[in-house]
Order: C-alpha cells, then structure tokens, then sequence
C-alpha cells in the first residue's frame, strides 16, 4: 500500500493564511510563505496553497507568491485560486509550483481539464470539488462555496477522472471547519468509483479521525488547515500515531 500524504492546507488571502468555518468567519493566521516552510521542516508530504477569494474577486492568482513558496520549500506544493485559463497555469508551474488546482474554471469550462491533461500532463492537474450534501444528494459549488450548480458530486469526480484530472480534491463543506471528521461515506464511494488519488478535506479535529479517514474513507491523502495552524495537532505527532495504528506514512 501507497504511504498515505498528509498536507496542511493554507488559504490565502492578500499573502497571509487564513481560516474560517464553513467558508465564513474567516480569520487571519499567518504569513503564508512561512507557515509552508514550517510545515516543510516539520514532514508534512505535501502543501495546498489556495488563494480562496480569486475566483470570486476574478484576479489571477499572486504568482510572485508562488515564487517565494518555491524558493523556501523543499517538498511538492499545489496552488489554487482564479485559474481561467492555460497562460494562468503555465505562469504557475513556471514559477515553482508543482501541480495546480482548478475548481470554478473547471466547472464553467470541463474542456479545460482535458486541454491541462494534453499540454501539462495529468500528474499536474488536480481538481478541486467543493461539495454540499442536502437531503442525501451532493452538490457542487462554485466561487469558493458562494454558488451551487448543477453538478452532482460524485458524476462529476468521474468526468474529471475521464477528462484527465490526476487527482481529485474534495472539500465536504458541510464538515468545513467544524473539526467533527472528515465525509468519510462520501470519500469512500468515490473512492470506489475513481481509480486517481484522491484527497479528503474538511473537518480534521484529531488524530483519530485521520485513521478513519484512511481506513473507513479509504482516502489516499489527508489535508487539514486549522488543526495545524492552531498548533492543536503537530505533523510529526500525526504521522507517528498513524503508524502506531498500522497506517502506512511517510517519517
């Protein structure tokens, strides 16, 4: 079995990391640049930079940012956030980033997926799903969680896959923030359904729901944000309880 990832997440606004709770309340943490490095130093697999109000505010995403992230970390890093288009990834990648995120753009335009899949290859591609579960039915939304739209979770994951997506990352946004576990039904359906890697996001609060991510959500990685920035759970304390329960990790 693959080593399972664990990825802090940092959502970016203006350079510093923020936090909310189900997409609102948001709080400032920390300059982005380094908390990455911190988290670098400490084993963290990989990082997930998100400049979470780009899509909304339509601006490309900060690539001088990206540029300073690449030069301070030595571990892969995804970055996200107001990607319309082939140049924005382009300018990504050629600033140091190791793979890039697309959400919003992905759903106005699935053509995207299979031209970044053809030009960049699917190892570059990550799409980012943010859901929300109503009545037993998932939807997908938009504008980082702002608005829904007509697609279904999981029909959707499939296309990306089919598209050419090499991962998928998906967000419950009714677990956003809330530190009461990760979706970990849903993950485990996908998972079932998809044959890329996909990494689950929303609602870390301990430790134990990692191991019941990996194991009951049969998750390939785990990205939380809080949990970390707040210093409630260290990166080494997670990967050493993960392997104590037999969970294969990176040390």
């Amino acid at each position: 079995m693959l080593a399972k990832r664990i990825i802090p997440c940092l959502d970016v606004r203006d350079g510093q990391t923020v936090k909310g709770v189900n997409f609102v309340n948001i709080r400032e943490v920390g300059d982005a640049v380094e908390l990455g490095a911190e988290y670098a130093k400490q084993g963290a697999d990989e990082l997930v930079f998100l400049d979470i109000t780009a899509s909304h505010e339509k601006r490309k995403t900060f690539v001088e940012l990206v540029k300073k992230i690449a030069h301070k970390l030595n571990i892969p890093f995804t970055v996200g956030g107001g990607i319309n288009e082939l140049k924005d990834i382009d300018a990504l990648l050629s600033a140091g980033a190791d793979k890039v995120s697309i959400n919003s753009a992905a759903i106005r335009n699935p053509e995207l997926i299979d031209r970044m899949a053809k030009n960049f290859g699917s190892q570059f591609v990550v799409v980012a799903i943010d859901a929300e579960e109503v009545d037993g039915k998932w939807t997908a939304y938009i504008n980082g969680g702002r608005i829904p739209t007509d697609k279904e979770l999981y029909s959707w994951a499939k296309e990306c896959e089919n598209r050419g997506a090499g991962e998928i990352l998906f967000t419950s946004m009714n677990h956003d923030g809330t530190k009461n576990g990760f979706a970990c039904e849903a993950l485990a359906k996908m998972s079932e359904m998809l044959s890329i890697p996909i990494i689950a996001s929303g609602g870390a609060g301990n430790m134990e729901h990692y191991a019941e991510v990996f194991t009951m959500g049969k998750a390939d990685a785990g990205l939380a944000a809080s949990i970390f920035h707040f210093r409630e759970i260290t990166v080494p304390q997670l990967k050493q309880y993960l392997k104590e329960r037999g969970i294969p990790v990176r040390l």
